[in-house]
């Protein structure tokens, strides 16, 4: 008997690739962790960039509380067994109005784990209907695969790593959109993008990479994950702490070192000279 996700919603994972919508946040929830990122955003002055925008879940309390939320790991317990890892968190804010993008490209090109069986959790902490620029897949490619990905560092490209694949344009795929505390859940192969915010309001998503704890890494350095739910399996992972003293020197230098060993793994193989955090 799943958790949390209906047996079509995991027989569509299984076969096209991801799923949604899954209601995992209520409104007070999604009012008080926007809130909490804007009192933030609006002390320092400008919107939550990168560094702090990878692995969040180490400095903020909204961060930390969504990578435990017992609704977000029901549903992905229903597709990875009981015991999990959080690899990586990123924030994903476009402005209303901003240009801003993400290529057609796979999570797992960049990820180097095996097997390949990464989630990718996609809670909304704001509306994101499809005028906002919500994420487009294309059902069945994580069937595939790996495509070769090009590195592009056009300045509105999301990604930092700039990955993209070639041979999909902005009328291919399907629509995920969603309301403020629905999720969508994909693969790590799936093929995915999005596209500029044309909507009066921000859109904001918090993409929460999720892997079986029998999952190991390849290729050095090694990486930091988050045991959520369950327990090891190995010890092919320096282990994350769960957050105590947020917004904390402590808690920066932390996350400085997990960034840091993620950004040289993401950039293996990087065709990009001048390489910026991600």
């Amino acid at each position: 008997m799943p958790k949390k996700l209906t047996e079509e919603q995991i027989s569509q994972y299984h076969s096209e690739g991801f799923c949604f919508p899954v209601s995992v946040l209520n409104r007070l929830e999604c009012r008080d962790f926007r809130a909490d990122l804007e009192r933030y955003e609006k002390a320092i002055g400008h919107p939550l960039d990168f560094p702090e925008k990878s692995k969040p879940h180490m400095l903020f309390s909204w961060a930390d509380a969504i990578a435990h939320h017992p609704a977000v790991l029901d549903a992905v317990e229903d597709l990875l067994g009981p015991d999990i890892l959080l690899y990586h968190i990123t924030l994903w804010t476009k402005e209303a109005g901003a240009p801003s993008y993400v290529l057609w490209h796979q999570d797992g090109a960049y990820f180097f784990l095996d097997p390949a069986e990464q989630v990718t959790a996609w809670v909304a902490l704001s509306d994101a209907p499809e005028v906002s620029g919500c994420m487009h897949v294309i059902p069945g490619s994580h069937k595939g695969p790996w495509l070769p990905h090009f590195d592009d560092l056009g300045p509105n490209n999301m990604i930092k790593r700039g990955q993209g694949i070639n041979g999909f344009g902005d009328t291919d795929g399907v629509p995920m959109p969603l309301k403020a505390g629905e999720m969508s859940l994909h693969h790590t192969k799936l093929v995915h993008s999005s596209r500029e915010n044309n909507y009066h309001d921000r859109r904001i998503g918090v993409g929460l990479s999720f892997i079986p704890a029998r999952v190991r890494p390849i290729h050095e350095p090694k990486p930091t994950a988050l045991l959520v739910r369950g327990k090891l399996h190995h010890d092919g992972f320096i282990m994350e702490q769960r957050l105590k003293s947020p917004e904390t020197d402590e808690a920066r230098e932390l996350h400085a070192e997990a960034v840091q060993r993620f950004r040289a793994r993401q950039d293996f193989g990087s065709t990009i000279s001048n390489q910026s955090e991600s």
